[in-house]
């Protein structure tokens, strides 16, 4: 079992930008895909971007493409959204989720705020 830990979150004027960092111990973190998700104010949970175990292929909402960027490292058990050209819409709480190969079992971590404001 994956234990998942965000951070980076913060408060950032529109514009800017922002690193995400979702840390994960407990298990070989190469067996897992992963992924960001958020829920904004009164929204539901939402995609934003996905990576494979190897990094080798991603994917993004089409609300972020262009402005976030979702990368791994397997050797410090870490995968990091690079966030952009940020928007006050973008304010969310930003989930990491792991998904383990062949059983398709999901984790998810706590969560870390994310407000876009001036």
């Amino acid at each position: 079992q994956v234990q998942l830990v965000e951070s980076g979150g913060g408060l950032v004027q529109p514009g800017g930008s922002l690193r995400l960092s979702c840390a994960a111990s407990g298990s070989t973190f190469s067996n897992y895909g992963m992924s960001w998700y958020r829920q904004g104010p009164g929204k539901e949970r939402e995609l934003v971007a996905a990576i494979t175990t190897t990094g080798s292929s991603t994917s993004y909402a089409d609300s972020v493409k262009g402005r976030f960027t979702i990368s791994r490292d397997n050797a410090k058990n870490t995968v990091y959204l690079q966030m952009n050209s940020l928007k006050p819409e973008d304010t969310a709480v930003y989930y990491c989720k792991a998904v383990r190969q062949w059983t398709f079992t999901p984790y998810w971590g706590q969560g870390t705020q994310v407000t876009v404001s001036s």
